[in-house]
């Protein structure tokens, strides 16, 4: 709406009301007040209209002022950019033709490289040419003078050549073993070490028979009863011999299965605190003495994987380790020896950054299949991992389980630890004994064994069979030979030979030059 018509508005409003005003006076016989009223109205009326005349033609005149601005403005702006533009792309134009020139004189610097190449290459093929007649020329003197052809020729150098190269990749290997050695030997002491320090274990011998003390000699009589009716029945039940002889105030329990010798022992120890010695006593006696084997059985297992800190393990796995306590390996206790392997397996897998949880589990459980191997058959080591896999072990423990005697591939760190520290466990002075007879077989075959290769004067297998030493002839095996034979010597050692820990292979050869000055 213009200003004009609100003026026009506005008139009309105040002409209304002037005409209502005269009305109104001439109705109460005012006319001539209303006329004067009339005359103001209309006064007012023009001037108002001027007003708005005057007021709209300067809103006008402001608005056509702003409108020149913006515009003189967006003109401004649009002329510095268009001048931004063009000297944007004057730039980019002269580092175009640059960039033109440039590629023009490397392509010229090319072309004259390649003719320069193109020469050279002719001339080395001429070059190649005369060489290749020259050296037709010169095997064919030679082979005239030598009485070789190429290929005899050929032979012998590969096999000069070949001696060589088998002597520097000998001493090479060496070096390089050597060095390995030494780093690889130094940080596994330095774990191997920590974790034996910091796990103290005790170790239990125990062998095949218990004694049981009497109060008195009188009790022995008793123990045998009427026509040896008790000692029948007590041996029966149990299955285990009862040795009745000289020693005073002793009986002397004889059996090849711990837990059966557990059993009678703990019967004949009730039966001597009650006093009432007879068959029908003794068999309630025994069914006691069984169910207590049980419970400790039962409470040897928790014992072992609370003293571990491991949870979640089967009831069922942990009977058959709480059988392991009665149960030796070389005069070993099982149980003491697996608890041990734990500790082991967990502190190396501490220094080394690896899991600690899954190598303590394998290691607690990695000969679970010895309680059960005399009702299975197979070695306990796979006896084991059937067993963990039956139990809802994981994967990688049924894996450690399993490969701790090599019998199946390694899947995990956490495995090896574990046939580490089973072996570092047996190893241990005086935890494990051995019969003699299987003490010299092994000194035997290791001096066998050495002495089977050629070149070699004599062996000593010493350090309780823990070290061999061979002596070669100097002039038959070289420094290499002794090198190889040493690596090979291993590799029989492991492959025919069962053995705890680990053996030393020395080869020593020696070479002395005596002359006399006269």
């Amino acid at each position: 709406m213009s200003t004009e018509q609100i003026a026009i508005i506005v008139t009309g409003v105040v002409t209304l009301l002037v005409v209502g005003a005269i009305i109104l006076y001439l109705s109460n016989s005012k006319l001539k007040k209303a006329k004067e009223i009339l005359g103001d109205a209309e006064k007012d009326s023009r001037r108002i209209l001027e007003d708005s005349k005057k007021e709209a033609e300067a809103l006008k005149k402001e608005a056509s002022l702003e409108a020149k601005d913006e515009a003189f403005k967006l003109k401004t702006e649009a002329e510095k950019e268009v001048r931004e533009r063009r000297s944007e792309v004057q730039r980019l134009e002269r580092r175009t033709i640059q960039k033109e020139e440039s590629l023009d004189k490397k392509l010229e610097q090319l072309e004259k490289k390649e003719e320069t190449l193109n020469k050279k290459i002719s001339d080395l093929t001429v070059k190649e040419n005369e060489t290749e007649e020259l050296l037709a020329a010169r095997r064919t003197e030679l082979e005239k003078i030598a009485g070789l052809t190429q290929e005899d020729a050929k032979k012998v150098l590969m096999d000069e050549v070949r001696g060589e190269v088998q002597r520097d990749l000998t001493l090479m290997v060496k070096e390089m073993e050597s060095r390995a050695k030494e780093e690889a030997d130094k940080k596994a002491r330095e774990i191997i070490t920590t974790s034996i320090q910091r796990c103290a274990a005790d170790h239990v011998s125990e062998t095949t028979v218990h004694v049981v003390s009497l109060p008195n000699d009188e009790m022995k009589g008793r123990i045998i009863g009427r026509e040896g009716r008790n000692i029948r029945t007590l041996e029966t039940l149990t299955g285990v011999d009862l040795i009745i002889d000289d020693t005073p105030e002793a009986v002397i329990l004889s059996s090849f299965d711990p837990i059966r010798r557990e059993v009678a022992k703990l019967t004949l120890e009730k039966l001597i605190v009650d006093g009432r010695i007879h068959p029908a006593r003794i068999e309630e006696m025994v069914e006691k003495s069984k169910k207590d084997v049980e419970n400790v059985i039962k409470e040897e297992g928790e014992q072992a994987s609370f003293e571990i800190g491991l949870h979640g393990i089967h009831p069922e796995l942990l009977k058959l380790l709480g059988r392991l306590k009665f149960r030796t390996s070389y005069g070993q206790n099982v149980l003491k020896h697996s608890i041990e392997v734990a500790n082991l397996a967990g502190l190396m897998a501490t220094e080394l950054g690896l899991d600690v949880t899954l190598a303590k589990r394998a290691g607690l459980l990695h000969d679970i299949g010895k309680a059960v191997d005399h009702e299975v058959e197979g070695g306990h080591a796979l006896i084991g991992a059937d067993l963990a896999k039956k139990y809802h072990e994981s994967a990688l423990v049924v894996n450690a389980i399993g490969a701790h005697h090599g019998d199946v591939e390694m899947m995990s760190m956490e495995a090896v630890l574990v046939q580490a520290a089973d072996a570092i466990s047996a190893a241990r002075p005086g935890a494990r004994r051995e019969t003699l007879e299987n003490y010299i077989k092994r000194l035997q075959k290791l001096e066998e064994i050495a002495n089977s290769y050629e070149g070699v004067e004599k062996s000593y297998a010493i350090q309780a069979g823990r070290e061999i030493r061979i002596i070669v002839k100097p002039d038959v095996v070289d420094d290499a030979g002794a090198m190889l034979m040493a690596r090979s010597l291993v590799k029989r050692i492991e492959e025919e030979m069962e053995y705890p820990g680990q053996i030393k292979i020395n080869v020593i050869r020696e070479t002395r030059s005596v002359d006399y000055a006269k």
